[in-house]
């Protein structure tokens, strides 16, 4: 059989969204590899890819800045050859009200010449599902799931045709559930009815990852999909019924040894139940306070003290805070500036980190991941097993390879920082 090129290009907006993708599309089969930025495209670490996962850090960013590096990426995608594009975003559908979802997807459609195209974010696994166009964690809606709360995407309203219509020029439907139930010809027809109606966007219902398979095989021939991770389930698939995927397990990673350390910036509710976890069984933790570090003091040289301190025992290093605590910072310093230091601080943290031997970082919060993993200048990263639903394990393709846990806030059980760290060691969760 011979190598029929890079077939799936993702573009994700943040990087634990990123490995969440790629962890999917390797479980589904498919010898992925995931780039921080756009790389070059004779750069040897995708040799042999089928699918391609660049990581972004555009979600909270100017809409007009996003649209711009997610075009970029797909100029790269494109040049390599990729046969179909997916937009990746949060399952919690985290924008702002002005984007970036509608924005980069209106300029990603254009691109490609597509008039209509789908959004559908459900990730079952995970306890994020859409029905009739709203969108649940678990058996709550997004705006009284905590994601109310978040810091720089507060999700406010759970109606995602409204929520994608507010930021999005061309008009927004939905096939609901009833519609998906009934196969992918009925969907084909939904999207087939919405196209000469003049609608560009459509929300679509789905509760199980059946919905999302089926889903999947209705868009086969779209050139552009967006949506979670989920969406990607039954995408290999569509290529395997043409026989041009290797089947090679690519989830084998080499053990890295060295020190590791657990990095938490994420606020969500999740981390917090992390974070408390970890200090209920005592192990050692250092507090990162917004407030000092807006002073001006020395945190970032006390939190690498502490771990100098606890040499010979994993420390976790964390900005996570309660709600009201959040919001009594982001009112003093704005919830822009306090994200900024935070993420700022622990790259700088995790800098000083990997020179004192650690090798292996977990790392709790989309935002934080990224300036992480910025801060260590890894330019990409090998996908893995699953630590938990959405979280592979990784390992960065730089001569002096890191191993690397990125968890998207939300996401884990409450012991999953104990289940990461034994993962990235070679041990069994």
């Amino acid at each position: 059989m011979s190598r029929p090129g890079v077939l799936i290009g993702c573009i994700a907006d943040d990087f634990t969204g990123a490995t969440d993708i790629a962890g999917t599309l390797v479980r589904a089969g498919m010898k992925t590899v995931q780039t921080i930025g756009i790389p070059d495209a004779h750069d040897p670490m995708i040799a042999n890819a089928e699918a391609i996962v660049v990581a972004l850090k555009s979600r909270t960013i100017a809409a007009r800045d996003a649209v711009t590096q997610s075009l970029a990426a797909l100029d790269f995608l494109r040049s390599v050859g990729c046969r179909q594009i997916v937009f990746k975003y949060c399952s919690t559908f985290d924008s702002t009200e002005k984007g970036n979802i509608g924005p980069v997807t209106e300029a990603l459609a254009k691109a490609l010449g597509q008039k209509v195209t789908i959004a559908a974010p459900s990730f079952p696994a995970n306890g994020r599902t859409v029905y009739n166009g709203h969108l649940f964690v678990g058996h709550v809606l997004l705006n009284e799931s905590g994601m109310q709360n978040h810091p720089l995407t507060p999700m406010k309203d759970a109606n995602l045709v409204r929520v994608l219509q507010a930021q999005s020029k061309g008009a927004v439907g939905l096939i609901d559930l009833s519609t998906v139930l009934k196969g992918a010809e009925h969907i084909r027809a939904g999207i087939e009815k919405a196209t000469a109606e003049g609608v560009s966007l459509l929300v679509v219902d789905a509760i199980s990852e059946a919905d999302l398979r089926i889903i999947g095989q209705a868009c086969r021939d779209h050139i552009l999909i967006t949506g979670g991770s989920g969406i990607a389930l039954n995408l290999p698939d569509n290529f395997r019924a043409s026989n041009v995927l290797s089947g090679v397990d690519a989830a084998v990673l080499p053990t890295i040894a060295g020190k590791d350390v657990v990095l938490a910036g994420s606020g969500s509710l999740r981390t917090n139940l992390q974070v408390a976890r970890w200090m209920e069984a005592a192990r050692p933790a250092y507090r990162i306070d917004v407030m000092k570090l807006a002073a001006g003091e020395p945190v970032v040289e006390e939190a690498v003290a502490f771990f100098d301190a606890h040499a010979d025992q994993t420390v976790l290093i964390y900005a996570t805070s309660p709600a009201d605590e959040l919001r009594h910072v982001q009112a003093a310093i704005g919830a822009q500036k306090a994200g900024e230091m935070v993420e700022h601080a622990l790259g700088r943290i995790a800098q000083s980190l990997r020179n004192r031997g650690v090798r292996r970082f977990v790392v709790a919060g989309g935002e934080t991941s990224g300036a992480v993993v910025q801060a260590l200048d890894v330019k990409g990263l090998r996908i893995g097993a699953p630590i938990a639903p959405g979280v592979p394990a990784t390992v960065s393709t730089d001569d002096a390879p890191l191993a690397l846990a990125l968890k998207s806030g939300n996401f884990g059980e409450v012991d999953f920082f104990e289940k990461a760290l034994l993962a990235l060691s070679g041990g069994q969760s």
